[in-house]
């Protein structure tokens, strides 16, 4: 992956802004209805911002896990081996504004709706 790539995925897409040896910025767009496989990173570090639209966040370390309203610009910080999705909640998707480290094959697959293997 490099700068400037869109990649289409099943859920909608995601576009890199920037990819440099320090950091990665991409926005992701969610279909209305539509979520993300549920994750977690080993070394990687990110952070999601909701920019438009409207969606919700499922966070949980070990088999605590909570569902958290995704609030225009404000971020969430997810620490490697915390278990994440995204699902679009509004009618238009949602846009989401991702920056992390750089480890971006780094991703662990708990589940999945669009039958994608495991990491």
């Amino acid at each position: 992956m490099k700068t400037g790539d869109h990649i289409d995925k099943p859920w909608g897409w995601e576009e890199i802004v920037d990819l440099n040896s320090h950091y990665c910025i991409k926005h992701l767009f969610i279909n209305s209805g539509h979520r993300l496989s549920k994750q977690y990173h080993v070394r990687k570090t990110e952070t999601l911002m909701l920019t438009e639209g409207e969606a919700e966040l499922t966070l949980g370390v070990g088999s605590a896990e909570r569902v958290v309203p995704m609030v225009l610009s404000q971020p969430f910080a997810i620490s490697p081996g915390t278990t994440h999705r995204v699902r679009a909640t509004g009618p238009q998707g949602a846009l989401i504004l991702e920056v992390s480290t750089i480890e971006l094959q780094d991703v662990v697959r708990l589940e999945d709706d669009y039958g994608r293997s495991p990491s």
